[in-house]
C-alpha cells in the first residue's frame, strides 16, 4: 500500500473547525478513507466534538451521534446490536462498520468503565482513541495517558507519574485485535484500518496525536513530532491479534536493527512541554529515567527479536 494507493473519496471533508496542524482531523481522514462510506460513527466528547464545524454544517460525510464522555463502550454496544437487528429484518442490506471515536480522557480516565465492559462482552465495534496524552479541548489539563515529566495546566512542574498503557490494558481483556498507529507511518495505519474492518468482535486502535498548543510546537511540525516520538521509542508502533504481537513501521526497523533507536532527547527538545526539563537548568535526573526506561524496553525487544532468529537458525539446520 502506497500513498497514491489510498482511494481518493474524501468521506472527511473541507470547512472543519479544527486548529492548524490538528492531528485528529488527519487521522479522521486515513479512517475514513480505510474503512469507507458503510461506516456510522459515534464521537465521544473531545476536540472531535468541536472540529466538526459549526451546526448546522459538518465536516464529517458519515452518519454520526454525539455523545457524553464516559459512553464510548455502551453506546457502541448498543449501535451494533441495533445495526444486527436492521440486518436481520432487512432494512440493512449490510451491518455497517460501528466507528467509536474518542479522546484519551474519554477512554483513559473518564470512559475507561464502558469500554471495559463492552471488550469483556466482545461487542462487535472498532474503538479509536486519538490520544493528545491531555485534556485539549478544556485547556490541556492532565489526563492518565499524559506522559511522566510533561507540563500541563496542573502539572506545572513536570507529571509525576507515567501514563497508563491502555492498549495493553486491552490486549489483556484477549479482544480479536488491538493495534497503535502514528500519523507519521499513515500506510501503517490505513493498514491497520482496513484490516479491523475486516475483523469482527472489539476491535482498539490507539493514535499517538500530537497536538501543536497543547504540546507547544510550530503547527507546522505535527508530523515531525509524530515521526520523532517513534524514532525515540516514545511511542511504539505494533499490532497484536491471536495471542501474538507483532511490531511495524519505524518500531519493527528498530527492533531489527535495520534504525537506531534516537536520544530522546530530540523529541523532548522539540515541544515547549518539556522545556522544564532543559531550562533554566538541565535536570538531568528526570531525562535519564525516561531514556533508561525506553532503553530497556527496546533492549528485551531487541534481543528476544535475536533469541527468535537463532532458534529459527537452528529448526532451519539439515539433520546431521
Amino acid at each position: 500500500m502506497r500513498l497514491r494507493d489510498f482511494p481518493e473519496e474524501e468521506l472527511f471533508l473541507q470547512g472543519s473547525a479544527a486548529c492548524q496542524g490538528c492531528p485528529g482531523s488527519a487521522a479522521l481522514r486515513v479512517a475514513f478513507k480505510a474503512l469507507g462510506k458503510n461506516t456510522i460513527l459515534a464521537v465521544i466528547a473531545s476536540c472531535t466534538s468541536v472540529l466538526q464545524s459549526p451546526y448546522p454544517a459538518s465536516a464529517l460525510g458519515l452518519p454520526t451521534l454525539n455523545m457524553a464522555f464516559a459512553t464510548g463502550g455502551a453506546v457502541a454496544s448498543g449501535m451494533t446490536a441495533a445495526a444486527d437487528r436492521l440486518v436481520k429484518n432487512g432494512r440493512f442490506s449490510e451491518k455497517p462498520t460501528i466507528l467509536v471515536w474518542a479522546g484519551d480522557g474519554g477512554t483513559y480516565d473518564i470512559g475507561i468503565q464502558a469500554l471495559s465492559g463492552a471488550a469483556e462482552r466482545n461487542a462487535d465495534f472498532i474503538y479509536v482513541c486519538y490520544n493528545n496524552e491531555a485534556y485539549s479541548n478544556t485547556g490541556t489539563q492532565r489526563s492518565g495517558a499524559t506522559p511522566y515529566a510533561a507540563w500541563t495546566t496542573n502539572t506545572t512542574r513536570g507529571k509525576g507519574e507515567w501514563r497508563k498503557d491502555v492498549a495493553q490494558i486491552m490486549v489483556a481483556h484477549g479482544i480479536p485485535y488491538v493495534a497503535t498507529a502514528s500519523l507519521a507511518y499513515p500506510t501503517d495505519m490505513f493498514r491497520k484500518f482496513a484490516k479491523a474492518r475486516e475483523i469482527r468482535g472489539t476491535r482498539y486502535i490507539e493514535i499517538q496525536a500530537p497536538c501543536p498548543p497543547g504540546w507547544k510546537f510550530p503547527s507546522s511540525h505535527t508530523i515531525k513530532v509524530a515521526r520523532l516520538a517513534v524514532q525515540t521509542g516514545m511511542w511504539m508502533l505494533y499490532e497484536h491479534e491471536g495471542g501474538r504481537t507483532t511490531y511495524t513501521a519505524g518500531t519493527q526497523r528498530i527492533i531489527q536493527g535495520q534504525a537506531k533507536l534516537a536520544p530522546v532527547e530530540e523529541y523532548l527538545r522539540a515541544q515547549g512541554r518539556f522545556r522544564h526539563l532543559f531550562e533554566p537548568e538541565r535536570d538531568e535526573k528526570r531525562i535519564a529515567e525516561i531514556q533508561n526506561r525506553i532503553a530497556n524496553i527496546f533492549e528485551t525487544l531487541q534481543f528476544t527479536h535475536k533469541m527468535k532468529e537463532h532458534i529459527m537458525d537452528i529448526e532451519m539446520a539439515p539433520p546431521r
